[in-house]
């Protein structure tokens, strides 16, 4: 299957890709809701639908969650250059800030204005986290059976120290024998638009 066609620049798609890479703290959840963010809020490049449907996806596969919906969403813009460029320029920023901080504790261990510093960073990580949970929940958890849901799943995980397979299978068979209605999902039986026209380029098939 091809990429849907979207009028975008490559060059400008990089820079948005670089951007996202140094600004990426807070782990997967602060790199999901950054992405949301630029991607669909400002840039608008990507229909929160479909990006929310691909986080699903990914949240399944194996392997870093954010960085594969960064290789989609660049797949999708630009097909499989657009991947590799997403998902290299996803990871290297964050590798070079990652390392400046570890020759930071390392060098400055013991020192009380490298201390501050790396406890301060602490304390604004932990915002970013928080915030980023209650924009993509908000966006999620349509209706009280999915925030029912994700409360059960929240109690399995911290107090009964269930196995997150255990507790995926448990939300899929949920969400497989619920009314779509009870999921916030709607039935379209509409036929779906054409694609777009990427810019220089002849229309592609959605996937």
């Amino acid at each position: 299957m091809e990429p849907r066609g979207i009028p975008v620049g490559f060059r400008e798609a990089l820079r948005v890709w670089l951007k996202i890479g140094c600004l990426g703290f807070g782990g997967p959840a602060g790199q999901i809701a950054l992405m949301h963010r630029i991607l669909v809020d400002e840039k608008k490049w990507v229909e929160e639908e479909r990006y929310l449907h691909a986080l699903n996806f990914c949240m399944l596969l194996p392997g870093p969650e954010a960085q594969k919906l960064a290789t989609y969403v660049g797949w999708l813009l630009h097909g499989m250059r657009g991947g590799l460029a997403a998902g290299i320029l996803f990871v290297l920023p964050g590798a070079f800030v990652m390392l400046a901080f570890s020759l930071l504790y390392v060098l400055g261990r013991g020192v009380p204005v490298v201390d501050g510093a790396l406890f301060g960073i602490k304390a604004a990580v932990l915002v970013i986290v928080v915030e980023a949970l209650i924009r993509i929940g908000r966006r999620s958890l349509k209706t009280r059976l999915l925030v029912g849901l994700a409360g059960l799943a929240f109690v399995g995980i911290f107090f009964l120290d269930l196995s997150f397979p255990l507790i995926v299978a448990a939300a899929a068979a949920v969400g497989y024998l619920a009314p779509p209605g009870l999921l916030g999902l709607k039935v379209n039986n509409t036929p779906p638009s054409p694609p777009r026209r990427a810019a220089g380029g002849t229309p592609r098939s959605c996937p």
